[in-house]
């Protein structure tokens, strides 16, 4: 058997029929490399090796639940990255799909990679906490709409899917669960550079209680902080408005 392990923020999934509904919506795009993040004791896992014709990796940092897969799931052998997620290279060559009950001390961390490799990632199935979930499917002027908000949505299409309730897992966590799928953009929003992009939006949300000519006065000219747009707030900024605004950047 296993052990739950609290700094690792292991929560396992167990009810079967949540486990079905998340790959139901995996299965619904079709992939030939797929990525589990965190597989645990194995909800997800044993429904994934059953999908024919696909390559399979998992990447598990707790070597007694690695030992633990293996030992229900033989074919997992060569199959199995014993290693940190957020440390780890891309798993394959070319296209790939992410699906994961992911830690949520770590969500905002996974997202991050998960921009980091874009060029890949042609789908994303996940499990966040509900308030990390609702973030970052949330449209502007929402007051969870955030920096993740943001630079997840220039890149990707957000989907908020369903719901899971605490006692779904084993033990229960003390909030709700929510699933959401990214699927890339078909035309990314012009912007001056990503890294532009990105400071302009960290920087306007840094301070997401002043009008923009506050929050970003070091990255514009003061003529150009003489526009209206200027007077709002980052959160009524839309994503396309960000990326045209990195534009007059200094």
């Amino acid at each position: 058997m296993y052990t739950l392990k609290k700094s690792l923020g292991q929560h396992f999934l167990k009810d079967e029929n949540i486990c079905r509904k998340i790959v139901y919506v995996l299965r619904q795009h079709s992939f030939t490399q797929l990525l589990e993040v965190g597989p645990g004791a194995g909800a997800l896992t044993k429904y994934i090796v059953s999908i024919p014709g696909i390559h399979f990796k998992a990447v598990e940092l707790d070597d007694e639940k690695v030992d633990y897969l293996l030992a229900q799931y033989p074919l997992l052998k060569d199959n199995i990255i014993r290693q940190d997620f957020l440390e780890m290279e891309k798993p394959f060559e070319g296209k790939f799909t992410i699906i994961g009950n992911f830690p949520y001390n770590i969500s905002s961390q996974i997202l991050f990679k998960t921009l980091e490799w874009k060029q890949e990632v042609e789908c994303l199935v996940g499990m966040f906490q509900k308030e990390m979930a609702q973030r970052v499917a949330a449209k502007e002027g929402s007051k969870v709409y955030g920096v993740i908000s943001v630079l997840v949505q220039a890149f990707f299409n957000v989907e908020y899917l369903f719901d899971v309730q605490p006692e779904c897992f084993q033990p229960p966590p003390k909030v709700k669960s929510g699933v959401i799928r990214l699927l890339p953009k078909q035309e990314i929003l012009p912007m001056k550079s990503e890294s532009q992009f990105f400071l302009l939006v960290k920087t306007a949300f840094n301070q997401r209680r002043k009008m923009l000519r506050n929050a970003v006065k070091s990255l514009f000219a003061a003529d150009i902080l003489e526009d209206e747009l200027f007077k709002k707030r980052a959160e009524q900024l839309s994503v396309k408005q960000f990326a045209e605004l990195s534009f007059k950047m200094q």
